[in-house]
């Protein structure tokens, strides 16, 4: 579960495109909502919730009437006590009937079915994920048996890649397409990202989250294996300033890992780099840890609970950290690895594959 996990971290879009015809209507149900509750239509701005309409739930159901001339993301949100429903669909013209509780359905416009297949296929893949993770909890299980449940793991991760890419693809021209390449695009290695965003048609290309990925297509390269490593300054956990180059290029393999204490896969991936830098620090390998924090006390909480003993440095300005910017950093945990002469010889190695390359170069 690895990517997977961190869907939740991307906003949804604002306006995409202009589309024909411009009326709309919503009829919806919210299993487990009581007559005279608010439903809202919200949009997502700066990761926060914009009120964009209302309506009250009568007979057990709500609709909403107006005017649209263009597709655009929004959130259907309801909220009684500690009960919060929400889900992003597109407003568009047309007949839009949603179903809000366990199971969420938004249906019956061409860009909601898209999206609705789509999220229903995701949402399959999670489920098995979510299953087979349960499964390797056991301590019962053999060491054959949980390597067998890992692979099925990466096979229905690999499967949930080739899914996001081929929507994203065969849609790639309309605001669904644009939608999901902004949210999923961490998926796509910059090569086949690069490929995808030529495509987009020039509509969109004026779109800020377009402008935003090819932009980060081009940083990219400037750090991609074959590369000298760049550097950059920041603080340790008690304020002393560091540079990447007071490690990188000295004659180690340094590692540098952007994570973050916040971050579950990186706390789920941190014993592989404990293991890994107790067997060979010794032997001209460091780590240099980049935390994208947003809090000092969680940052150096973090650093204690999950016996990290390495170099740290931090600006502590979460998604905005200066290093991670540099390096085109989509999603953590992510490793950048460099090599004795300061080249960058990999990227994005974790677990078992990690392991592999040390051993290789680290005898």
């Amino acid at each position: 579960m690895k990517k997977s996990i961190y869907l939740f971290a991307f906003a949804s879009l604002s306006a995409l495109a202009c589309t024909g015809g411009n009326a709309y209507k919503i009829s919806g149900v919210i299993n487990g909502a009581a007559d005279g509750d608010s439903v809202y239509i919200q949009n997502r701005v700066n990761r926060e919730f914009v009120k964009v309409a209302g309506a009250v739930i009568k007979d057990g159901k709500f609709s909403f009437e107006g005017k649209q001339d263009s597709t655009v993301n929004r959130y259907i949100t309801y909220t009684k006590g500690e009960k919060k429903l929400y889900a992003d669909f597109f407003l568009e013209s047309g007949d839009i009937s949603l179903t809000l509780g366990e199971t969420d359905s938004i249906v019956g416009t061409p860009s909601n079915d898209t999206y609705q297949a789509f999220k229903s296929k995701m949402n399959a893949y999670s489920m098995k994920e979510e299953a087979i993770y349960s499964s390797m909890q056991s301590p019962t299980l053999t060491d054959e048996e949980r390597k067998a449940k890992s692979n099925e793991m990466n096979g229905i991760e690999k499967s949930m890649t080739e899914t996001i890419a081929q929507t994203i693809d065969q849609n790639v021209a309309n605001p669904v397409g644009i939608h999901l390449l902004k949210a999923y695009n961490f998926y796509l290695e910059f090569d086949k990202l690069e490929a995808v965003l030529a495509k987009v048609p020039a509509k969109f290309q004026k779109n800020e989250d377009i402008i935003r990925l090819n932009s980060l297509v081009k940083t990219s390269k400037k750090t991609s294996v074959g590369q000298k490593f760049t550097d950059f300054s920041m603080l340790t956990p008690e304020g002393k300033a560091i540079k990447l180059s007071d490690y990188a290029g000295k004659g180690k393999y340094v590692l540098v890992d952007f994570w973050a204490s916040w971050c579950g896969p990186c706390r789920q991936e941190m014993p592989n780099l404990v293991k890994a830098y107790a067997q060979y620090k010794d032997k001209g390998f460091e780590i240099v840890g980049v935390s994208l924090d947003k809090d000092g006390k969680s940052w150096k909480g973090g650093i204690s609970k999950l016996n990290i003993t390495w170099p740290q440095m931090s600006d502590l300005k979460y998604w905005d950290c200066e290093g991670s910017k540099l390096y085109a950093i989509r999603s953590i945990p992510h490793t950048v690895l460099i090599d004795k002469e300061g080249n960058i010889i990999a990227r994005g190695l974790h677990g078992e594959e990690l392991q592999a390359k040390l051993a290789e170069l680290i005898k």
